[in-house]
């Protein structure tokens, strides 16, 4: 699928937002006094900025509000209201660690609603069935990899931040393996796609139009196989290289600031190469699958 920068910003940014807050609720970092207040706003600038930046992909921005009314059916709009919902539930905690206060249990249920809130954002793509690559546990794991790794490094949590690291990178290099096989386990033909399997076999004789379409535009993207092994190798090798970093480099801001640094390298790398790679069924009936 194309992969749209304000989605990407979207994803990444809001994810280590969420996660960064999440470890903060349930007090894994307890900054206080002014210290609290500069690690939340962090928190919230990461988590706002990547709503915002999701707005950007709409054609009517203006109507963005209406998707609040759509939570029975859609994880889109489950999504805005959790991560409301958390971002009200986490003030509270935040003005008590200026006091120098701890969480306690409004934290954790300001925890619990922030990582609801990333949940939501990955059953918006994992709920695909179009999109077999999505349609896979990998897809949530990920978001949650992504968005506690960096929240456990932004908390400088040198240990947990080595372990999650490794761990990432391993799921990242299994769901790149895992995830080129999907969409042939999936059955999806032109046969299919068409209806017109059951008569024989089916191949593309005329395009449908001689212009594009939004579908070949949106939902159509080819990225070249050369390319796309170097997206990967340096997507595991960025989210894994805090590991070391974190290792040998003494903790704090030293460790921590390029730990930070290469992890959001590997996340967007990442997440261009979700999106780009995601192969939608439709691209069948155009035969470019």
């Amino acid at each position: 699928m194309h992969p749209a920068p304000s989605v990407i910003l979207f994803t990444v940014l809001s994810g280590l937002g969420f996660g960064f807050l999440t470890c903060l609720n349930l007090g894994l970092a307890l900054p206080q006094g002014i210290g609290g207040f500069l690690a939340f706003a962090v928190g919230y600038g990461l988590a706002v900025g990547g709503l915002i930046a999701s707005t950007f992909h709409l054609g009517h921005p203006e109507r963005a509000i209406r998707a609040f009314t759509q939570w029975r059916t859609s994880w889109l709009s489950r999504e805005g209201w959790a991560a409301v919902l958390a971002l009200l539930g986490t003030a509270p905690v935040a003005l008590g660690a200026m006091g120098g206060a701890r969480p306690g249990l409004l934290g954790l249920v300001a925890a619990l609603l922030c990582l609801a809130t990333i949940g939501c954002t990955s059953m918006i793509y994992a709920q695909l069935k179009t999109v077999p690559r999505w349609n896979f546990w990998t897809t949530p794991a990920l978001f949650f990899g992504f968005a506690l790794t960096g929240g456990v490094l932004l908390s400088d949590l040198p240990l947990a931040g080595e372990v999650l690291s490794l761990a990432l990178a391993f799921l990242l290099a299994f769901s790149f393996v895992r995830g080129d096989r999907r969409f042939a386990e999936a059955g999806a033909t032109l046969g299919s796609a068409t209806g017109l399997g059951a008569i024989g076999s089916v191949r593309v004789f005329e395009q449908a139009h001689t212009a594009g379409n939004y579908l070949l535009r949106e939902m159509i993207h080819v990225v070249g196989r050369k390319h796309s092994r170097k997206l990967r190798m340096i997507a595991v090798v960025a989210v894994a290289l805090p590991a070391p970093i974190l290792a040998l480099l003494p903790d704090g801001l030293v460790a921590m600031i390029p730990a930070v640094l290469f992890h959001l390298i590997g996340a967007f790398a990442a997440r261009w190469l979700f999106f780009a790679e995601a192969e939608h069924v439709v691209g069948t009936y155009y035969g470019k699958r």
